[in-house]
């Protein structure tokens, strides 16, 4: 965890209210990092709905085989997350840890261990000591209380300068619901159907099936449109808690997705999703830039995703933005190697509104001068027009810059 908060970081933090149904504690297990938070238990009522999406990495970590198995049963009552190690490739020892964990936790809120929830961040490849969880997970189950999603939030911090947490309030029926999220990533980000870890708590009464299908449409412009160096991690977790507690209040029960019934809820919801992975982009490990591309005129959305990723996971294009170089030559190598449709001779880029590039060429208004100037803006945005059809995608990234290279290079020690 860094000394020194990104400048990117936003200047405000939201106050996030208590959820019916949810509480949370955090403590010091010494799992790897000294004098500071590393465990974080939220406790759930019984009857909450649970939904995920995971990683789609090949060598996933012990905790997100263990949520994908439990995940069927479509119900929780605790949530285990600890920073400081990931618990992924750790073969037997991993998968015992994981049941250990859940063991404890069971026995500490009184539930059955396939309620339980498992996330892990941190060093991969080092053995969990889950021991390490007994009596501490006790005595957070006794202390929980609701509210404090900031402390939660920092508990399960890594190399994150700043913990990020959302909120919306949102109309559902008769009935005020609230939606409160917290993530943590700052580098290995490049999610494929979930994002680093994420946590989002709701009151409204949505059945788990439909709680994974908005958190399955919800993550693809949101989270999956977020790349800090092209790394997807063995652990990337997003779960979704729904306690259901609104209904007290007249909020309607949801069975499906499409109920119209959603709408609101839907958008609040997404809000929330896309707040915090704009954050965990704006705390890209030493990023000083905050990056936006846009794709339009491509074949298809798809097409233009590809693109608009070919040019976010570019070093040569992000090392550029570091040095403040408009640098459009780099943009159109990342364009030519993503492999989708592309016409070089229609092809036209702009910087931060300013149009450098027309129909294949420097465009000829061009003004070293002015381009420079924008360069040095915090956040940059890279507009490329490819003249082909109708496809549009937007993707989020931060500049690569030495600062990265200094917490990578010895991130075990």
């Amino acid at each position: 965890m860094s000394s020194s908060v990104s400048p990117l970081a936003p200047k405000t933090v939201p106050d996030m209210p208590a959820i019916a149904g949810i509480r949370l504690a955090t403590a010091e297990a010494g799992i790897r990092y000294k004098n500071r938070t590393d465990v974080l238990l939220a406790v759930m009522d019984k009857g909450t709905a649970v939904a995920g999406v995971f990683t789609k990495s090949k060598c996933p970590s012990a905790p997100v085989e263990w949520c994908r198995a439990k995940l069927k049963g479509g119900k929780a009552r605790a949530l285990v997350v600890n920073s400081g190690n990931a618990n992924a490739f750790t073969g037997k020892t991993g998968r015992g840890s994981t049941a250990l964990t859940a063991k404890i936790a069971a026995k500490a809120v009184g539930c059955s261990e396939s309620e339980i929830f498992l996330a892990s961040t941190g060093v991969i490849g080092e053995p969990l000591d889950a021991t390490k969880f007994d009596g501490v997970l006790e005595r957070l189950a006794e202390s929980a209380e609701p509210g404090d999603y900031l402390t939660a939030a920092k508990a399960i911090m890594t190399t994150d300068t700043f913990p990020k947490v959302a909120t919306a309030t949102v109309k559902l029926g008769k009935a005020k619901v609230t939606i409160n999220g917290m993530a943590k990533g700052a580098g290995m980000i490049a999610p494929d159907m979930a994002t680093m870890l994420s946590f989002i708590f709701t009151d409204a009464p949505i059945a788990p099936g439909a709680l994974q299908a908005l958190l399955k449409s919800g993550v693809e412009d949101t989270f999956n449109a977020v790349t800090i160096d092209g790394d997807t991690s063995t652990s990337d977790t997003l779960l979704a808690f729904a306690t259901g507690a609104a209904a007290e209040h007249g909020a309607p029960k949801i069975s499906r997705a499409s109920d119209p019934r959603l709408k609101a809820f839907v958008k609040a919801f997404h809000q929330v999703l896309a707040n915090l992975a704009e954050q965990v982009a704006r705390d890209g490990e030493g990023a000083r830039k905050l990056v936006e591309i846009t794709v339009e005129g491509a074949v298809s959305k798809a097409s233009a995703r590809k693109i608009a990723m070919s040019i976010a996971n570019s070093p040569l294009v992000k090392t550029a933005i570091a040095g403040e170089d408009a640098n459009w030559g780099r943009v159109v190598m990342a364009v030519g190697k993503a492999g989708e449709p592309a016409n070089r001779d229609k092809l036209s880029i702009a910087f931060n509104g300013i149009r450098v590039a027309k129909s294949g060429a420097r465009d000829p208004s061009y003004d070293e001068a002015q381009v420079s100037e924008a360069m040095k803006a915090p956040e940059i945005a890279i507009k490329v027009s490819l003249g082909l059809g109708k496809g549009r995608d937007r993707v989020l990234t931060c500049d690569l810059t030495k600062e990265y290279i200094a917490i990578n290079g010895d991130y075990r020690s």
